[in-house]
């Protein structure tokens, strides 16, 4: 059981290290930052933030992309990897947007889930950046491996860590919490070899100095 005095105490030191931490990801709509975290899978947000810009240029649209061929789209995203897989995603959630929504990104977590190429996570990320609405919270490398590096929770698939999660912090910082812990987790605490000794949190995280984690 994690106290509520750790969980609270936390939460502050992460609020004082990072208090301009928002998503990395450029983007000036809600279609953008949909299309952008779908290429943010298994890619850096610096690299998607190279893709995007002509690909917006060519599709800025929801309804422009759905008419897209797919190897265009291919050879736009190719950069951001995986850009098969991705560029069907793209397709196929604009294809949707324009046909069954009007041409406008949900703003529902029930109805982005139905959109191609869209998970909670994503969906968590649109919401919380696009539409500042809290259903729940981004789960992404970052924020599983912190939040069990941090104690928060011994769940190791992301629908069970977002739900541990959302029991414990206050819902008025579900989206910010997110973005704490990635940044910290990009700035100082990487998959491997943390920075323990330069890490803010060390004095109160369970596996601070810790050879395996």
């Amino acid at each position: 059981m994690v106290k509520t005095e750790y969980v609270k105490s936390l939460l502050a030191q992460l609020k004082k290290l990072y208090p301009q931490a928002k998503i990395e990801l450029n983007f000036k709509n809600a279609f953008e930052l949909l299309a952008a975290t779908i290429l943010s899978a298994q890619c850096t947000d610096r690299l998607v933030n190279q893709v995007t810009p002509a690909l917006f240029k060519r599709f800025p649209t929801p309804e422009a992309m759905s008419r897209a061929a797919l190897p265009e789209l291919e050879t736009l995203i190719h950069s951001a990897g995986f850009y098969h897989n991705k560029a069907k995603s793209l397709s196929g959630m604009a294809k949707k947007i324009t046909a069954d929504f009007g041409g406008e990104v949900p703003d529902t977590m029930a109805e982005l889930l139905t959109l191609p190429g869209v998970a909670r996570k994503t969906a968590n990320v649109v919401l919380g950046g696009a539409f500042q609405k809290a259903e729940g919270v981004v789960v992404d490398t970052h924020v599983k491996r912190l939040s069990g590096r941090l104690g928060l929770t011994r769940e190791l698939r992301p629908e069970k860590i977002e739900k541990d999660l959302m029991n414990m912090i206050p819902k008025n910082e579900w989206i910010r919490f997110a973005h704490w812990l990635i940044r910290h987790g990009r700035r100082v605490c990487p998959a491997r070899n943390p920075a323990c000794a330069q890490c803010a949190l060390n004095d109160t995280c369970p596996s601070a100095f810790k050879k395996e984690l």
